[in-house]
């Protein structure tokens, strides 16, 4: 299996050779596809692993072609990939809980980097489906372009969720939660907010809470993110109302379900000072959730995404919050069933 794979991406860094000059897109591209093949020998051992097409709403900002038939259909739904993992004993008579796992980045994509924490997940007896919502990377420049930052991509990540309600009888519509970190954990509160219905916990880490403060200490680079004429195309001061829409801390009043949210002190990603933003307007609207704040750790803004003892102690902490709610077969109790589950090893 293992020559098979590597012989796989061989020819598809000599196929790359052979491109004159390949842009950024198509050397992701070509990352995308290195990184589907490895998905199936990380986790394959412990989960059927397949990558689904679904649509999502249309483009917010689509470009006239200058071809009438073209630009007739410009409100077609915009078409996405989601990652699917279901565990190898899963039976057909029995019905499990869905994690949507919501990976982060302006302008990110659901890597490898992420093989472990499935595992986790599996382990327990989730399901876990991670949708490359739009903006995502390793698809083309049409799909970078069409980021929608805390917009049609909250969208996005509700269409695979619904997906997965509608197409597979095992899951449990009643045991469905989000879980995100960063940019996945601004969506994770932004689909809190807005689909209570659909959502019965979720898991912000290090969440993105206040765009337009966030571009307020960022460098001038992030923001041109922002004000690219395929996106907002303008500045927080330019255009208030259309950032406040973007941030989570716009919707704390909305916010009734089992939530959890955490920082740490020396993110040099997220300021924790941001997501203080969040917890002190959920405290302003009377909301009850939960908040930990972490003194300097190594790791700093992915301090519980890292491979140590302390990082997996963390995340230990957060899959007991949604265990609560989703109720999984096997919930891992200790760093030692973690390790175990993730890694291999005790």
């Amino acid at each position: 299996m293992k020559i098979k794979i590597l012989s796989i991406i061989y020819a598809l860094l000599a196929a790359a050779s052979l491109c004159a000059q390949p842009t950024r897109h198509d050397i992701e591209l070509l990352s995308r596809q290195i990184e589907d093949v490895l998905w199936y020998e990380k986790v394959g051992d412990a989960a059927f692993v397949d990558k689904v097409r679904i649509a999502g709403p249309a483009k917010t900002n689509p470009k006239q072609t200058g071809c009438e038939f073209l630009d007739s259909l410009s409100d077609n739904q915009l078409i996405f990939y989601s990652y699917l993992f279901i565990p190898k004993n899963a039976k057909q008579s029995k019905k499990y809980p869905l994690v949507v796992f919501v990976h982060g980045g302006i302008h990110g994509t659901f890597t490898t980097a992420y093989s472990h924490i499935i595992k986790e997940y599996i382990a327990q007896g989730y399901i876990v489906i991670s949708p490359d919502y739009r903006g995502s990377i390793g698809y083309g420049k049409d799909f970078y372009e069409a980021i929608d930052y805390g917009g049609a991509e909250v969208e996005d990540v509700l269409a695979a969720t619904q997906y997965m309600l509608k197409n597979y009888s095992i899951v449990d519509k009643d045991r469905v939660g989000i879980f995100g970190w960063s940019h996945g954990g601004m969506i994770a509160l932004l689909s809190a907010a807005k689909y209570p219905d659909i959502y019965k916990c979720a898991f912000a880490g290090v969440p993105v809470s206040d765009v337009a403060y966030r571009l307020s200490y960022q460098d001038s680079d992030y923001t041109d993110y922002f004000t690219a004429d395929y996106h907002i195309g303008k500045t927080p001061e330019e255009a208030p109302e259309e950032y406040a829409r973007r941030s989570p801390v716009t919707y704390a009043k909305d916010i009734r379900i089992p939530l959890m949210l955490n920082t740490i002190k020396n993110d040099d990603d997220v300021s924790w000072t941001e997501v203080q933003r969040m917890a002190d307007a959920l405290t302003a609207n009377g909301k009850d959730f939960i908040y930990k704040v972490y003194e300097p750790l190594p790791g700093a803004h992915v301090f519980e995404r890292i491979d140590t003892d302390e990082a997996c102690a963390i995340r230990i902490d957060a899959y007991r919050f949604i265990n609560q709610y989703l109720k999984p077969r096997k919930p891992l109790k200790s760093v030692s069933d973690l390790r175990k589950a993730g890694y291999g090893w005790k």
